[in-house]
């Protein structure tokens, strides 16, 4: 078996099992500890019927991706695999650590903000915006600092499209933070529907894994190659979470499993030098929260304007929009995977072309 299908396989497997064996029981833990999800009050009228459902489910997926990166470090100092000659560390990987890191972090911020939500102070619900944003941006802050210091010399501050420099120095440190709390918020914008998220996390991560282990050359010497696994096993824990989340859903990721894929992805691809490949395979999640940016500031320049505001789309993010547009939900989760699949295939199509 070649190394690099070793390096796909086992961390999805094990990343699949891991969330399937522990989904059951973690849905049954939320029941029990009253983590339900909240309706909006300005949501479509046919989410009322979720209100109720278990949620913070991102803790299957953060499970899952725990058990495949371990799985395939642990079994990397086993010579009955044969995985000899991957590169993988015989130790704890540096760079597999940091992103765990930063991710658990976001999830961390996730969770808080789901049982803010639930329990809500001085009838607030969730983390305030500004607060968050802050929490955010110091974690990505912190990451890149730790990039900066961990590897000075070997990993170069550039960002590249078509073989040329487009940013490079300080202002690719800047980019950086901007493009791990965007593509965050971005992840956690588009988990609004049952299975979309998860789906186009699955179809990203194929994507990458694709690009990235399968064409000549998309393997960077500046990255251990143990990083590689982190994506199999986020796609593998994605997959069993859609088992318990399809419509109707059982569970919901919530912000603990938006916020931590949300900040693993980016995290994964400024490490790989891959950041412009992750913007184009992840554009249905770009769209859909940029939806939501350009709602806002829309209606914020005509009411300052005009006094009275107006609005784009009958609800953003513009998924909302298609299901007040009479689409059924499995309808928008559908169409919204196919345009992600596209999204896919041009990623890749500009991969082979080392476009990105």
């Amino acid at each position: 078996m070649r190394g690099e299908t070793v390096l796909i396989v086992l961390p999805f497997a094990a990343a699949f099992i891991a969330s399937v064996a522990f989904g059951p029981g973690v849905i049954a833990m939320l029941k029990r500890r009253g983590a339900r999800q909240v309706i909006s009050e300005d949501g479509p009228e046919s989410h009322r019927a979720k209100e109720g459902t278990p949620t913070m489910g991102g803790l299957i997926i953060i499970a899952g991706v725990l058990a495949g990166v371990l799985t395939t470090l642990f079994a990397s100092r086993s010579s009955s695999l044969n995985v000899a000659g991957l590169g993988l560390a015989s130790s704890w990987c540096p760079d597999v650590a940091a992103v765990l890191l930063l991710t658990l972090a976001y999830a961390t911020v996730g969770m808080v903000d789901d049982y803010l939500t639930m329990r809500p102070v001085r009838g607030v619900r969730g983390i305030a915006s500004r607060p968050k944003a802050a929490v955010q941006t110091l974690l990505a802050v912190a990451f890149v600092i730790w990039l900066a210091l961990h590897r000075p010399g070997e990993f170069l501050p550039v960002l590249m499209v078509g073989g040329q420099t487009v940013l490079g120095g300080i202002p690719y440190w800047f980019f950086s933070v901007l493009y791990i709390v965007g593509m965050a918020n971005f992840i956690n914008i588009t988990d609004g529907l049952d299975g979309l998220a998860s789906g186009l996390t699955i179809i990203a991560c194929s994507a990458l894994i694709a690009c990235l282990l399968l064409l000549p050359g998309g393997v960077r010497s500046e990255c251990d190659l143990a990083l590689f696994a982190l994506l199999p096993a986020i796609a593998g824990a994605c997959l069993a979470f859609l088992w318990f989340n399809a419509n109707p859903a059982k569970v919901f990721m919530g912000d603990t499993g938006s916020m931590a894929i949300g900040a693993a992805l980016p995290a994964i691809a400024i490490l790989m030098h891959r950041e412009v490949l992750m913007i184009v395979v992840g554009l249905v999640f770009v769209l859909d929260g940029l939806s939501s940016a350009i709602q806002w500031a829309v209606f914020k320049y005509t009411r300052i304007t005009t006094g009275a505001g107006r609005r784009i789309f009958k609800k953003s993010p513009v998924h909302h929009h298609f299901e007040l547009s009479n689409w059924p939900e499995q309808t928008v989760v559908v169409r919204f995977w196919i345009m992600g699949a596209v999204a896919a295939l041009i990623g890749f199509a500009g991969a082979v072309w080392r476009l990105w």
